[in-house]
């Protein structure tokens, strides 16, 4: 984002202005009092970034400002202003009118905006329609326009589609479109990547950067991913218990905190120049405060470890600005006090070479699972087609290391897991667990043992835990089949499994729906952990979980290898957090390794241009980083249409000819182990530049 993006607005009337805000729900319980009091403005072509983790308000307000609190939320207190109007004291109608004209709102989830039962041109059509009294044509043809704009190819094609029939990042995009149709003044975005490639985000976040420069649109940026507020947005406000404790310039902010939770979040950031081995991650201790019992004086003090008694717990703390600004405010009473933040730097390469002297436990060589498919449209009779969900895949997991799986969707990282987890069963090449053939042994078949060998942790609990079965009934059952335990070992081993994964005993009585969400994935962890397994499959384990819950599970993880040695095969598109745990990474694309070496290795020059895209595209939690954006063009080509030579050659930005088209690149391999399948020159490749720059780029 370019100096000029980032400077003050010249028009100092703002758009949005939240004054004295206070917001409460009720419940049988009572009034719950969730924003005691927000003061925030926001100037026009600005974008400010709401950050803090999950139950701190920040979704809570975006509701507010679009009036969208339903029958349970009440403002008690205080305006929301927008264009100098108070939106509470509208009628319906005005408000009607102001919506989806004036201001609009992008939620996390794009089908919960969509109709299913109505086209996409349909749906973007009623907005002109509606707020401007156009033509059914001149409707058309906006939204033929703003699918343009938002880089939709074939937008007359898109318009006719319904919304199942679109991809994740494309209905993000429609959704976009739809909300700047009328060209709002204001937009309100409720983490509208979460869950994206990180191609597609980077894609997506590009998008509104770029119409926010062009419709002088301010933003209101709801996230938990700092990263992605450093790409887009001008200034941030941390919040924590509906309480605003530090806002600023990002620049300032980042450069210097002065609030002891924003540099708890930070501190549990995985970043791309550090590893477990090298920067520890310090999850933020406790839980967020609950609204119905908010301490007197500081509201983070039960967390925090720089209070004190009396000054930090006795009265409400104001706003103040932090040294030698005029923009960047704090709500900390010893702000002026706080030391420096420490980090602890460990040497990393005994890690890497006791890492690379362990002989492999899991051998992967040419594995291939193929699907028949029916053709389709087009096709006579009941022809199929072969898919290639994985072709010639060949790995080592070591015993004791991490073995990171990456990739956009689709590339078969989890037809992967599948595979190894004998959920599928291989169609050629070879899959061995410490020499036990697996190849052809799906689950059903694989005695227990074996399967105890070998467990996996998906990415979402709810879907894999039994709702109406306790924690300790869910841990007991693997106990029993593979440990034949019962009666008071039983239990104790029960207890010892939650102890590991630092969860209190009594939770063994607690159903699903009583924890949260880090508290179910660490059950999860535990009921994999249950039979003592050597290799553990995590596909996506933290991608949804705030960041101080992510820094927790990202330590318990690597805790439990490190005391275990175990063997763990991670499977995530952050390539954050895949540098920060991975020992050794493979790149994958279309059922192919692309690239396979150490993480340090794969992390650096010489890169496949493919990883070097990825590589780019990740939102760097830092604005003093410099990147370079690699836009890829297109999408991965279908699987059911492969071409001939190197699946990644019609979205490279290094295609070097009908080469890349027609033959499949060689494995050219470097050193320690280091492989990219790519045809360009080996010279080309060592000269390859760092796509992130670390060194702190000039104010």
């Amino acid at each position: 984002m370019t100096d000029q993006t980032r400077s003050a607005p010249a028009i100092r009337e703002p758009v949005l202005e939240l004054d004295s805000l206070r917001i409460s729900y009720f419940t049988r319980a009572g009034e719950i009092n969730v924003v005691p009091g927000l003061d925030l403005k926001l100037y026009p072509g600005e974008a400010i970034g709401l950050v803090g983790e999950s139950g701190c308000g920040k979704s809570t307000i975006g509701y507010a400002i679009m009036r969208y609190l339903g029958g349970a939320g009440r403002i008690m207190n205080g305006r929301v202003l927008f264009e100098g109007r108070d939106l509470y004291e509208l009628d319906a109608d005005a408000l009607r009118r102001l919506r989806g004209n004036r201001m609009a709102m992008v939620y996390q989830d794009p089908m919960s905006s969509l109709n299913p039962t109505m086209t996409v041109g349909e749906q973007l059509m009623e907005v002109p329609v509606y707020h401007d009294g156009a033509s059914r044509q001149q409707a058309y043809d906006r939204a033929l326009t703003m699918l343009d704009e938002v880089n939709l190819p074939d937008p007359a094609s898109i318009m006719a589609r319904y919304p199942h029939q679109l991809s994740g990042g494309q209905q993000q995009r429609v959704v976009i479109a739809m909300a700047l149709m009328a060209k709002p003044a204001l937009l309100i975005m409720d983490e509208p990547t979460t869950g994206l490639d990180v191609t597609v985000e980077a894609a997506v976040l590009d998008l509104i950067a770029t119409l926010r420069r062009k419709h002088k649109t301010s933003i209101v940026f709801i996230s938990h991913n700092l990263g992605t507020v450093v790409r887009i947005c001008d200034r941030i406000g941390v919040l924590y218990a509906g309480e605003l404790v530090e806002e600023g310039p990002i620049r300032e902010v980042f450069r210097d905190p002065r609030h002891p939770y924003t540099r708890g979040l930070l501190s549990c950031l995985p970043t791309l120049d550090a590893d477990k081995h090298s920067a520890p991650l310090v999850p933020i201790r406790g839980s967020v405060t609950v609204p119905r019992n908010r301490p007197p004086g500081c509201v983070f003090a039960t967390r925090c470890e720089f209070k004190r008694e009396g000054l930090c717990t006795s009265d409400t703390i104001p706003m103040g600005l932090a040294p030698d600004s005029q923009r960047h405010r704090v709500r900390c009473a010893r702000q002026f006090e706080l030391p420096a933040p420490q980090q602890t730097v460990n040497p990393e390469e005994a890690a890497e070479r006791a890492a690379a002297a362990a002989e492999p436990l899991l051998e992967i060589d040419d594995l291939r699972k193929y699907y028949d498919q029916s053709a389709g449209m087009g096709f006579i009779g009941n022809e199929t087609v072969q898919v290639k969900a994985l072709d010639g895949i060949s790995l080592r997991a070591r015993r004791g290391e991490t073995l990171a799986i990456v990739g956009e969707s689709g590339c078969g990282k989890s037809t992967l897991a599948k595979v190894l987890t004998g959920l599928e069963t291989a169609t050629g090449g070879k899959v061995a667990l410490d020499e036990i053939d697996l190849t052809d042994m799906g689950v059903a078949k694989r005695p227990d043992e074996v399967i105890r060998r070998l467990q996996m942790v998906f990415q979402n609990p709810d879907s894999t835990l039994n709702p109406s079965h306790t924690i300790g009934y869910t841990l007991e059952r693997p106990l029993r089949q593979f440990a034949n335990l019962d009666g008071e070992k039983l239990k104790a081993k029960v207890k010892a499994l939650l102890k590991s994964v630092n969860l209190p005993a009594e939770f063994a009585r607690r159903k699903p729906r009583q924890l949260s969400g880090g508290q179910k994935q660490r059950v999860a962890i535990a009921r994999a952990l249950a039979g003592s397994p050597e290799v553990i499959i995590a596909d996506e384990p933290v991608s949804a979980l705030d960041v101080s819950v992510q820094a927790a599970i990202i330590n318990l993880l690597a805790e439990l290898q490190t005391e275990r040695q175990t063997t763990l095969l991670f499977i995530s598109h952050d390539l954050s957090v895949v540098r920060y745990l991975a020992d050794r990474v493979a790149v994958m694309y279309l059922g192919k390794i692309m690239e396979y070496g150490r993480v340090g290795d794969v992390f650096a020059p010489p890169y496949h241009p493919y990883t070097e895209a990825l590589l780019s595209a990740v939102p760097v939690a830092d604005p003093s980083v410099k990147s370079k954006r690699i836009v890829l063009e297109g999408k991965p080509p279908s699987v059911l249409d492969r071409p001939p030579g190197c699946p990644f050659a019609g979205r490279c930005h290094r295609k070097i000819g009908d080469i890349c088209d027609t033959q499949e690149p060689p494995e050219q391999r470097f050193a320690t182990g280091h492989r990219i399948a790519c045809h360009l020159p080996r010279e080309e490749l060592a000269g390859m530049d760092h796509v992130i720059n670390t060194v702190v780029a000039a104010e």
